[in-house]
C-alpha cells in the first residue's frame, strides 16, 4: 500500500491520479474529508482505504506492516495565517509523528517543504542543508516548513529513504477549492473570464517594475513524476527544490493566460495587500542542480505548455485531473 496524506486536496489528489495511472490501486487516502468541494477531487479515482488524519497515527502503528512508502502532502498551507498553534499541531508535531513511525518501522517517507522557507533568498535558493539553519522564512507558515526541516536533519533515526521536497509555486488542476491560496493562473483565467481583463500586484519595490515579480512556476503533472521518481529510484535521502529552475514574471503569465484563451492582453495594476505585502516574495527560482545529479533527467513543462494544458484541459470546463 502507498499512503498519501492531504489525499482529498491540491497535490494529494493529483497524486492519487499519477498513482493509479501507473496501476497503483492499493492506496490508502489521508485527510479530514469534511469539505464536499476538496472531496469532488477524488472523483474517479480508486483507493483501498479512507483514513481520518487524526485516526492515521493509531492506524499506521497497527498496520505498518502493509505500507510501502507514504507521501506526506496533508499541512496548513496559509501563508496569511498567524496563529503558530495551528502550525504547530499539523506541520511539525503531525509530521514529526509519522517521520518517527517511518523510521521505526522502516517506511520510505516523502514529505511536503516549501521554498516559502527560503524567505526573501538572502541566501540564494539552493537545497544544501548547510544552509538551512540560516534561512529566514518570511511567515509562521515557512517558519513551520524550515522547522521541521531543520529537526529532519539532526535526526539520528532515520526512514529508510526521505525526501523534503520544496515546492515552489505549483500550479494545475484540482486546486478549485483553495480560494486566495490558489496559484495566480488560476486566479487570472477567473478574473480574465469574469471581467476581461487582469490586475497584477503593483511593485512596492523601487528595483522591480510593475509585473516583473519573478518566482518559479512549476506544473502539478511535473511534480507528480519527480515525487514518484523518487520512490522508485530511492536516491540519496534529503532536502530537494522541485520547481523548474527558471523564473518567469507575472508579466510573462498574465500575457500567455490570455493568448490561450484567444484574447489581447488587457492587464492593470493594484497595491499588494497589506496583510502580505511586508512578506512578499519579489523572487524565486530553484537550483535544481541536485535533483539533475541524482539522476533526474525528464523535462520540466515551459510556462507556456503548461498553462495550455492546465487551461485548455481542465480550467475551461473546471475538470478534475
Amino acid at each position: 500500500m502507498i499512503v498519501i496524506t492531504g489525499a482529498a486536496g491540491f497535490i494529494g489528489s493529483c497524486l492519487a491520479r499519477h498513482l493509479n495511472d501507473l496501476g497503483y490501486n492499493d492506496l490508502v487516502l489521508v485527510d479530514d474529508f469534511s469539505r464536499a468541494d476538496k472531496n469532488r477531487n477524488l472523483e474517479g479515482k480508486t483507493w483501498a482505504e479512507k483514513i481520518h488524519r487524526n485516526d492515521f497515527p493509531g492506524w499506521l502503528w497497527e498496520k505498518y506492516y502493509f505500507v510501502d512508502a507514504i507521501f506526506h502532502i496533508g499541512a496548513r498551507t496559509d501563508t496569511t495565517e498567524q496563529n503558530w498553534d495551528i502550525f504547530q499541531e499539523l506541520n511539525l508535531d503531525y509530521t514529526k509523528t509519522l517521520w518517527e513511525l517511518c523510521a521505526q518501522h522502516q517506511i520510505p517517507f516523502i514529505y511536503a517543504s516549501s521554498a516559502a522557507t527560503y524567505g526573501l533568498g538572502e541566501q540564494g535558493y539552493d537545497d544544501r542543508h548547510d544552509v538551512v539553519n540560516s534561512l529566514k522564512p518570511l511567515n509562521p507558515y515557512g517558519d513551520s516548513k524550515n522547522e521541521f526541516d531543520k529537526w529532519a536533519l539532526q535526526q539520528e533515526v532515520q526512514p529508510p529513504h526521505w525526501y523534503g521536497l520544496k515546492f515552489f509555486n505549483v500550479y494545475g488542476p484540482n486546486e478549485y477549492h483553495k480560494g486566495r491560496m490558489a496559484s495566480v493562473i488560476f486566479h487570472t483565467s477567473r478574473q480574465i473570464k469574469s471581467t476581461g481583463q487582469m490586475k497584477l500586484f503593483r511593485s512596492h519595490r523601487a528595483d522591480y517594475e510593475d509585473g516583473q515579480q519573478k518566482r518559479d512556476f512549476v506544473y502539478v503533472k511535473d511534480v507528480l513524476k519527480v515525487m514518484y521518481w523518487l520512490y522508485d529510484r530511492k536516491p540519496e535521502s534529503g532536502l530537494y527544490n522541485l520547481g523548474t529552475g527558471q523564473a518567469r514574471s507575472f508579466w510573462d503569465l498574465a500575457v500567455n493566460t490570455f493568448k490561450t484563451l484567444g484574447l489581447e492582453p488587457k492587464i492593470s495594476f493594484i497595491d499588494t495587500p497589506e496583510d502580505i505585502r511586508d512578506t512578499y516574495q519579489y523572487f524565486t527560482e530553484a537550483n535544481m542542480a541536485k535533483l539533475r545529479q541524482a539522476g533526474y533527467k525528464d523535462d520540466f513543462h515551459t510556462l507556456e505548455a503548461g498553462i495550455e494544458d492546465y487551461l485548455r484541459e481542465y480550467l475551461s470546463e473546471e475538470k478534475i485531473y
